[in-house]
């Protein structure tokens, strides 16, 4: 296996799920499973021993699901980037591994073109995440979310312009919409949203949409 191919672990106790991920994964060239496992306990034992760039993680498993197999796995040395896969009425445990670290979701539903994407822009270091998708999380649950803005010391070192872009960011925009939306580059943007992850500590993307709705900036029906 060449460097260049990104190797992917899967995680579904569903064998059948399993054995259609694997036969998409391996018919690209550029990615290939290295491993699988049908719960989330397995899941941690194996990847520890298996070199993994990219896990699809599904949400609800026994012994151990997927949200604290994937807080979990965040703890090993280079630890791989998760995606997780939920369904419409496991939306709650989604927005848990999103916090415990993963750096997208996705319906298991998604087309395979839109699965693989989702991959490779993961795989790059980018995060993945569904406008659609987070619409229903958020709104799922939108009674625990604040009704007015929830104030945090880190948003007071945002500039304004970092303010609305995070705003942007958190609605679901790419960064090409954003782009467009306030007249800015491509760079620029990127080189605002760089900042905005310095001054707030987060991870990436897909935390940035989860601190816009927890503090209010953004209201799940808007």
């Amino acid at each position: 296996m060449t460097d260049d191919v990104i190797r992917v672990f899967l995680v579904d106790d569903q064998e059948l799920v399993r054995a259609g991920f694997t036969m998409l994964v391996d018919s690209q060239a550029d990615m290939r499973v290295v491993g699988q496992a049908g719960d989330g306990g397995e899941a941690l034992e194996k990847i520890q021993v298996t070199a993994s760039d990219v896990v699809l993680m599904d949400v609800r498993m026994p012994r151990l699901d997927g949200v604290e197999a994937t807080r979990r796995l965040q703890s090993l040395p280079q630890a791989p980037k998760v995606i997780v896969l939920t369904t419409f009425d496991l939306d709650e445990y989604a927005f848990a591994a999103i916090k415990a670290g993963a750096a997208g979701f996705l319906l298991k539903n998604t087309p395979p073109a839109d699965l693989l994407s989702a991959i490779r822009q993961v795989h790059s270091g980018d995060a993945v995440v569904s406008p659609s998708t987070t619409k229903r999380l958020l709104e799922h649950f939108a009674g625990a979310l604040p009704d007015a803005e929830v104030e945090r010391p880190d948003l007071a070192d945002l500039t304004a312009r970092e303010r609305e872009v995070l705003v942007e960011v958190a609605r679901g925009l790419s960064n090409t919409e954003i782009a467009k939306l306030f007249t800015l580059s491509e760079a620029t943007v990127k080189t605002h949203i760089g900042r905005i992850l310095a001054k707030t500590g987060l991870r990436d993307r897909v935390a940035l949409v989860v601190l816009g709705y927890e503090t209010g900036l953004v209201k799940p029906n808007k």
